[in-house]
């Protein structure tokens, strides 16, 4: 079974998702994680960051065999995560990468296409929304910046998530919206929890 969960930054996707994964016994793949990879892989210089081996296991992410688990979270990745996300090349590898380890068993995969793109046929898909301002003092309690900085760079990231011409930013036709402001990430994991069991 395959559970997508899809939504902007700071809607709770990673933290939902995982606790969903832990409740359900299923594994938990951080798509987003992947493109941070290839972000970083950029920042240090790679001649082909594509080439470079990615793997993500345990809530832990490796690129060419070294932890970069912290080192893709940095406020300087995430910002070219966004931008190297709107290359066709980068989403058609990364997307190929996606659909392989989905096929494997059960998942609970999280990112901004992967009910409308990876795997539209998901028995059940997600869309996790908050309001802006909500999604701002989550990141910013995450990396500790400034939250109004924060809002105004998610508002830039969501026009480019939203607008690019590849796998853009929308909600699956067949997706169930969540909205998490107010809400805690047991009450929301355990709503999705419960419309797994449903589908199952």
């Amino acid at each position: 079974m395959l559970i997508a969960i899809d939504g902007p930054a700071g809607a709770g996707k990673s933290t939902v998702a995982r606790a969903v994964a832990d409740a359900l016994g299923f594994t938990y793949l951080d798509s987003g994680a992947m493109y941070r990879c290839v972000a970083l892989a950029e920042l240090r210089g790679a001649e082909e960051p594509l080439r470079c081996a990615i793997e993500l296991a345990n809530g832990r992410a490796t690129l060419d065999g070294e932890d970069v688990t912290d080192a893709i979270r940095t406020p300087e990745v995430s910002e070219l995560a966004s931008r190297v996300a709107a290359r066709p090349e980068v989403r058609a590898h990364l997307v190929a990468l996606q659909r392989a380890m989905i096929a494997t068993g059960d998942y609970v995969a999280e990112g901004r296409d992967i009910g409308t793109v990876v795997a539209p046929d998901a028995e059940l898909k997600v869309f996790l929304t908050a309001s802006a301002h909500e999604r701002a003092r989550r990141r910013a309690e995450q990396t500790g910046g400034d939250a109004e900085q924060v809002l105004r760079e998610q508002e830039g990231r969501d026009a480019r998530d939203s607008g690019r011409e590849h796998s853009p930013l929308q909600p699956a036709s067949d997706a169930l919206h969540v909205d998490t402001t107010g809400l805690s990430i047991d009450e929301v994991a355990q709503q999705i929890v419960r419309l797994a069991q449903a589908v199952r």
